[in-house]
């Protein structure tokens, strides 16, 4: 078996449409450090679309942040030739479209297009830990899309691994033999031409009918300084060729296409793509609104009808304000939001105005991870200097008179007597060694979690399921959990709904002005500690002023917690030397009428140092860290 080398693209060889039957569409799916990267790198070297010399450690991750955090945030399409030689001895060689996925929780919804792209699904468990929480739910959702799954072990070559234990656990859950979960190292290669051998036997061929009306999807885009947006596609039915003129079937817009080709893995052009390739599309279009994740691209002279069903939209779990730290960079803020939404259709935003921030925009997350990534990517790929305010999730909030609010800011929150207020819960799914049970269910219970059942996978795994509040895990739940269970414990949840809770706002009031920035939305229970840490905080982060400022955290009218910042004093004394005491009191006295009038008439600055240390994402929930 040998691999088929790729087309040289020096020589602008451009590669024929692969027959359907040859072609084999299939992701790798896994939980967070379990090796879908590296086996990816293995792959591109036993394939040859990578040679040796351009090679290099997690190939597909093309982004800065991703190479450094060490995690995969972009899911990556690359085309990989195989050869396979069959009983009779002719070799075939097939078309392989693999699609490298995330594995972390805030990521899921990368991980469920790229399940759309597929018929096959390639299940990476470590060899050395085994089955953990976002394993589960990636396994669901290749299941609820009907793929093949193919249960693969990684890193056997580890000192720890427990290759046969962990065979067992991944037979007992997919319904398989263990003989069928195949072994392979991402870092060494062993087992990874076995492993394309059964992806092209166990991979069924894409579905689409050949001469009908052509119907693409789009599962990804990016935006070129040069060439404008550039749009990643599935064919499903028919054929695209190049500079024939498209349509967007959601839009309406008509573009003609300059450019048609496959990822392999850097863009090569081609003849055409045909059904159930996958390949990259560009028109020149510069507006980043006319390509849309899960619109369906068809022929404008040949259009077909009926649009493809598209992806569920991705509902934002937190939110938080996004400002810049120079007003003038509001535009340029805008522009950058609009182009990381080109890349990223589980962010969503829009403009609000705070009274102490100025201008900026409201933007909706998956979680914290997704919130620290968009910030990181405005500030390095875009060169700005960006405020963002304390995550919060969103709340319904029923006032007396019987109307409903939908509160994902703070400053939204309605005044007056409030009949009830909902926070959304999500169902959380705990993967932890059985002798932290204990650990996790005082954890959980500390944040307001109600248990709803536990399973023993085996005698020393336990799958523990608990209903949540949002707002109790998306600040710091995974880094107690990790550290409670010194890391082995692995966290997966989902939305479930919302319940009614006992929350109050809790404002800050500096010189009796409401700073609408610091207001946050936490259980009566914690609104003291969150009062005192953050009146704490900001006496040492806001300078002193010419008079005296009370800082002061309050609950409606109420005042919960209060510090006071000292004013700059004048030695007023300093030229008084003898006389009269009354003379040293008429001067003192003068100085308290003044600062009493300033403070009257006075108007505390905060500088953008104080709003950035005391707005960062890391800001408590008002519970001991």
């Amino acid at each position: 078996m040998s691999p088929i080398p790729t087309p040289d693209q020096r020589d602008g060889v451009q590669p024929a449409a692969t027959a359907q039957e040859r072609l084999r569409s299939f992701c790798i799916i896994a939980h967070i450090d379990h090796g879908k990267s590296t086996l990816a790198d293995r792959m591109l070297q036993a394939t040859g679309v990578v040679q040796p010399r351009d090679m290099r450690a997690q190939y597909l991750d093309r982004m800065d942040i991703e190479r450094e955090r060490g995690i995969t945030i972009k899911s990556q399409a690359v085309r990989m030739p195989w050869a396979v030689t069959g009983a009779d001895g002719t070799a075939a060689t097939y078309a392989l479209n693999m699609i490298d996925t995330p594995g972390h929780v805030d990521f899921s919804y990368e991980v469920s297009r790229s399940l759309a792209a597929c018929e096959g699904a390639v299940l990476l468990v470590d060899a050395a830990q085994g089955i953990q929480a976002q394993t589960l739910a990636n396994l669901y959702l290749a299941i609820e899309g009907d793929l093949a799954i193919i249960p693969v072990l990684n890193k056997i070559d580890l000192p720890a691994a427990e290759p046969q234990r962990h065979a067992e656990e991944i037979a007992s859950l997919i319904g398989c033999d263990t003989d069928d979960v195949l072994q392979v190292s991402g870092k060494t290669g062993q087992g990874v031409p076995e492993l394309l051998d059964r992806i092209v036997e166990a991979v069924p061929p894409p579905s689409g009918v050949p001469d009908a009306p052509a119907r693409a999807m789009i599962f990804d885009s990016v935006y070129d300084t040069y060439r404008g947006v550039v749009t990643y596609v599935r064919v499903v039915d028919g054929a695209l060729r190049p500079r024939e003129r498209i349509e967007m079937l959601s839009t309406g817009a008509v573009h003609d296409l300059l450019e048609i080709g496959v990822i392999s893995p850097e863009p090569v052009p081609t003849q055409g793509l045909g059904p159930g390739e996958v390949g990259y599309l560009i028109t020149g279009v510069k507006d980043v609104r006319q390509s849309k994740v899960g619109d369906t691209v068809t022929s404008a002279l040949r259009p077909a009808t009926e649009p493809l069903a598209g992806y569920q939209e991705p509902r934002p779990m937190v939110f938080s304000g996004l400002f810049p730290v120079d007003g003038s960079d509001f535009p340029a803020l805008r522009e950058a939001l609009d182009k990381l939404k080109l890349n990223d259709a589980a962010l969503t935003y829009e403009p609000e105005t705070s009274v102490a921030l100025g201008f900026g925009f409201r933007c909706g997350y998956l979680g914290l991870l997704h919130l620290e990534i968009i910030r990181e990517r405005l500030e390095r790929e875009f060169g700005l200097d960006i405020i963002s305010t304390a995550p919060s999730v969103v709340y319904e909030v029923t006032t007396e008179d019987g109307t409903t609010h939908t509160v994902t800011n703070p400053s939204e929150f309605p005044e007056g007597r409030i009949a009830g207020v909902r926070e959304p819960v999500v169902r959380a799914t705990i993967l932890t060694p059985s002798e932290y049970v204990g650990t996790v269910m005082e954890l959980c219970q500390a944040r307001r979690g109600a248990m709803s059942g536990m399973d023993y996978l085996s005698e020393t795994r336990v799958e523990m399921h608990y209903t949540l509040p949002l707002a109790e895990i998306v600040f710091d739940f995974f880094d107690a959990l990790k550290s409670r269970t010194r890391g082995y414990a692995s966290l997966d949840y989902e939305p479930d709904g919302s319940q009614q809770a006992d929350l109050v706002k809790v404002d800050i009031l500096l010189n009796g002005d409401r700073v609408d920035a610091f207001s946050a939305i936490v259980h009566k229970e914690a609104a003291y500690s969150y009062g005192v840490m953050m009146t704490r905080r900001l006496k040492e982060l806001i300078p002193r002023q010419q008079f005296e400022v009370p800082v002061q955290a309050a609950v409606g009218s109420r005042v919960i917690s209060r510090e006071t910042i000292r004013a700059l004093r004048k030695d007023m004394l300093a030229k008084c030397y003898g006389g009269d005491v009354t003379r040293k009191r008429k001067l003192l006295e003068k100085q308290k009428e003044g600062k009493k009038r300033m403070k009257a008439i006075g108007r505390v600055d905060v500088p953008q140092e104080a709003f950035v240390a005391a707005l960062g994402a890391d800001t408590p929930t008002g519970r001991d860290r």
